[in-house]
């Protein structure tokens, strides 16, 4: 089994920053991807934002089984139509890991269909997570808690849908709590979000969190076969049905007429 894996990268920070430079020189997207490739399950290639299509054509996201996506500075940049296509691709059964302030970006708002908002502070704050979800695949080889020494804080309330499992709950040492790991399905898709991993500090340089990660790869991995995404409504005739029927009773649509939107 080869978990075929793309990291999406904003490649922002990386190119204004020289505290980001400096703790990622190849990109936080090659960071992410590196680390993923220590797993010999798992292949991982990368793409940025400004590669043609961010990267993410019709051929590369058909050839990729998860899709790990960071963002930041740049969300209102990716184009409507790759949202739409990442999507398509979702719940066709492609798995999502959604970092850190990607909560923000356009495709997990899509698939959440809520504002995904919630507080905030960049105050190079100690974070600890706790495993409330001793049993998930994601949590496998991981101690109680993850302890990282500098992390920025996100609070509650996370206005998000309740999540399928939550597997990660955070503790700021401002006092802030935040439900840091939370499962989701979409169609045949898998998505999970995971909170750390602000880029002016090396959490993707941090053990456990690189775990996480790993374990989050082959939890959302779908070794079925693709579900057609249906998009469309379409109207199946009287004669078309599987049994025979009579049309009877009054209807409101013409014979043949698309549904109404």
């Amino acid at each position: 089994m080869t978990i075929r894996t793309t990291v999406f990268g904003e490649n922002v920070h990386e190119q204004t920053s020289q505290v980001v430079r400096d703790l990622y020189p190849n990109g936080m997207h090659s960071t992410i991807a590196d680390a993923l490739n220590v797993d010999p399950s798992i292949e991982a290639s990368w793409v940025t934002l400004q590669m043609p299509e961010h990267g993410l054509t019709v051929e590369k996201l058909a050839a990729t089984d998860v899709l790990v996506w960071w963002g930041h500075a740049a969300h209102g940049e990716v184009k409507d139509e790759i949202v739409e296509r990442v999507a398509k691709r979702v719940w066709e059964g492609m798995g999502l890991l959604v970092l850190h302030s990607g909560h923000f970006s356009k495709i997990f708002k899509r698939l959440m269909g809520t504002p995904c908002a919630l507080k905030w502070r960049e105050a190079g704050e100690r974070e600890r997570l706790w495993v409330i979800n001793r049993n998930h695949p994601i949590a496998a080889g991981l101690p109680e808690k993850i302890e990282l020494d500098m992390e920025e804080m996100y609070g509650e309330p996370f206005s998000v849908p309740e999540p399928d499992e939550t597997v990660f709950i955070s503790w700021f040492q401002g006092g802030e709590v935040f439900r840091s790991g939370l499962c989701y399905k979409r169609g045949a898709g898998k998505i999970f979000y995971f909170r750390p991993g602000h880029e002016a500090y090396p959490t993707y340089h941090d053990e456990n969190v690189l775990t996480v990660l790993r374990n989050a790869v082959k939890w959302a991995y779908n070794p079925g076969p693709a579900w057609t995404a249906v998009t469309d409504a379409p109207n199946v005739p009287v004669d078309k049905a599987l049994e025979p029927i009579k049309e009877r009773g009054l209807t409101i649509h013409a014979k043949g007429a698309p549904g109404l939107r």
